[in-house]
């Protein structure tokens, strides 16, 4: 086996007993068409991971928020499971550098293009449980995501900031609690600049600035939610 294919188990954590699987899993359709003798390509194997990581996420958000209704549980495995977040992970595991890619695809930057990358996670996904059974399915997987509340927060905060302040502030301080406040606005008309701060009743959390006052207000969400969670909660008093 090629040292990158044994560098890749390493880091996702699974060492294949049959490694056509992992082969046919980082396969794009575009290398049979330059290597037509070149086995299988992903997609039936992506078709799979799809269904595989949709289980073992839901299984594991089901166990881990025992409280949350369907409707917060599906928007969070969307967020876990949407194909920027997944192309992320799969460079984070090193996939685009095993990719076999055709020559066309190579020289239009396939390597680097988010789809190609969210397909080869999820076949990844479906090989190791053809590999292996569920059970390892799941432990491998959950092993790529880590602590799925801390993920979830960092994929939160980034998204929806407003609302996920407003989430944190609620339950100890009501609905109306956060105020945001334009507090400068510069630059000309056709580029304005807004700063913005958000309070809770009379205390400032965090500011932040925007070229409108949507992006100043998520700006400055994003700057208490930080500090927040640095003083572990402290600032909620």
């Amino acid at each position: 086996m090629p040292a990158r294919l044994a560098a890749l188990q390493k880091r996702i954590g699974h060492t294949f007993r049959h490694p056509a699987l992992l082969t046919e899993a980082l396969t794009h359709g575009s290398w049979l068409q330059d290597n037509p003798d070149g086995g299988a390509h992903n997609q039936r194997l992506e078709f799979l991971g799809d269904a595989v990581l949709h289980f073992v996420l839901t299984d594991a958000l089901y166990r881990t928020f025992p409280l949350e209704r369907e409707g917060v549980l599906s928007r969070r495995r969307a967020a876990l499971t949407k194909g920027g977040f997944l192309s992320q992970l799969a460079r984070d595991l090193g996939l685009d550098h095993c990719l076999h890619l055709g020559r066309s695809e190579e020289e239009s930057g396939g390597r680097t293009r988010a789809s190609i990358l969210e397909d080869a996670l999820e076949a990844l996904a479906g090989a190791i449980y053809l590999d292996s059974d569920l059970a390892t399915a799941q432990r491998v997987v959950l092993a790529w995501y880590g602590s799925l509340d801390a993920r979830l927060a960092l994929l939160e905060d980034a998204e929806n900031p407003k609302g996920r302040l407003q989430e944190l502030i609620q339950p100890s301080h009501g609905n109306d609690a956060l105020r945001y406040e334009v507090i400068s606005t510069s630059g000309p008309r056709h580029a304005r600049v807004y700063e913005v701060a958000v309070h809770l009743h009379a205390k400032e959390l965090g500011a932040g600035r925007g070229s409108s006052k949507k992006t100043a207000e998520e700006a400055a969400a994003r700057v208490a939610l930080a500090a927040l969670r640095k003083g572990s909660g402290g600032g909620l008093k």
